[in-house]
């Protein structure tokens, strides 16, 4: 399946709100875990069915139920009933090449970010889909498969006097949000360092290889612009919403988390500019390196036309050649195209042609 965008012919001459999952399914059984607290206790479960889910829903406690994988449509029509989703949220959710973006619905706030890690072996950046749904009581995680980077946030929900065991649900969102952006930040940095490295090896060595690495580098930092970017539209968009989910107390923490998602996006910029400058010095390396060897060559043949010019006279088929006779004819010929030969040399040395 394509990396930049995902097919969508089975959703074709279908109604809006229709369940039809887009991507690939990347776990066989879905596992739902809920993490409940408050200033005072915290539970940590796994969960058999969605409707023990939404039993939190009526507590005064922060409920956070992560979803992991998406490919069960039965479950997510469930989940959809029990917690009062739209529709178009739940076909946004099943739908992992969802562009990031933020939606505001009647009873919740819908975000949908890329969480991204980078595979050393194959060199190149994977994409998860995070669906995040914030409500009153409860927020709702939906990833495509286990695995996140959001265990940092779950040992500080752990820690009893941590202050996200004091704050709502819109700051654990935040918390959430702010692992992801700082995964952005640090994959950039990664990919960055060795961009970086890259320029002395174009100098150094300009071949075809580099050239690789260079397109490469181009194409995953393509990658992540096309999740980064819209991520940050979507942050500043949250920082400027007004809506009764968002307490003041965290909007200066989701405008830090602005700025940082914007650094990440610049630098992303930088780093593309960069790569664009290094494929142009590849190219004039390996021009002017073509120069060279097509200088040296001129210069043979510039010098090999009159020594062959003096070469056909002397060989040409007549009898009587005034040279012929002569005992140092054979020398003298070999003199005369030497001094030619270096004469030629000196002018073109002292014109600095070469």
């Amino acid at each position: 399946m394509a990396r930049f965008f995902k097919k969508r012919e089975e959703t074709k001459g279908l109604s809006p709100g229709s369940l039809i999952f887009i991507g690939n399914k990347k776990v066989e059984n879905v596992r739902i875990r809920v993490i409940d607290y408050d200033g005072a206790q915290l539970k940590e479960d796994e969960l058999k069915d969605i409707a023990q889910g939404a039993e939190f829903k009526r507590t005064n406690t922060v409920t956070w139920i992560n979803v992991d994988g998406l490919h069960d449509l039965a479950l997510m029509k469930e989940i959809g009933s029990a917690f009062d989703l739209h529709p178009l949220l739940l076909e946004d959710i099943l739908n992992t090449g969802q562009r990031p973006k933020l939606e505001e619905f009647d009873n919740c706030l819908f975000l949908v970010v890329k969480m991204l890690r980078y595979d050393k072996e194959k060199q190149m950046i994977i994409s998860e889909q995070l669906s995040m749904v914030l409500g009153n009581t409860f927020l709702l995680t939906f990833q495509e498969q286990p695995g996140d980077v959001f265990e940092p946030v779950r040992e500080r929900i752990r820690k009893q006097k941590a202050r996200i065991r004091a704050s709502g649900i819109d700051y654990l969102a935040y918390a959430l949000l702010d692992c992801v952006v700082e995964n952005y930040v640090f994959i950039v940095e990664r990919l960055g360092e060795q961009i970086e490295d890259l320029e002395e090896e174009v100098l150094e060595r300009a071949e075809p290889a580099v050239m690789e690495k260079i397109n490469a580098f181009k194409r995953e930092m393509n990658f992540i612009r096309k999740s980064v970017r819209p991520a940050r539209e979507a942050i500043i968009q949250l920082s400027k919403l007004d809506s009764e989910l968002i307490h003041d107390q965290t909007v200066p923490f989701i405008k830090d988390l602005q700025d940082l998602i914007t650094q990440a996006a610049e630098a992303i910029d930088t780093y593309r500019d960069m790569l664009s400058d290094q494929l142009n010095l590849y190219n004039s390396v390996v021009g002017n390196r073509m120069n060279d060897i097509m200088k040296v060559l001129t210069i043979f043949a510039a010098i090999f036309i009159p020594l062959t010019f003096i070469a056909g006279i002397y060989g040409t088929n007549f009898e009587y050649l005034p040279e012929l006779k002569f005992k140092y004819s054979y020398f003298i010929f070999w003199g005369v195209m030497l001094g030619v030969a270096v004469a030629m040399l000196i002018y073109f040395r002292k014109k600095k042609w070469f």
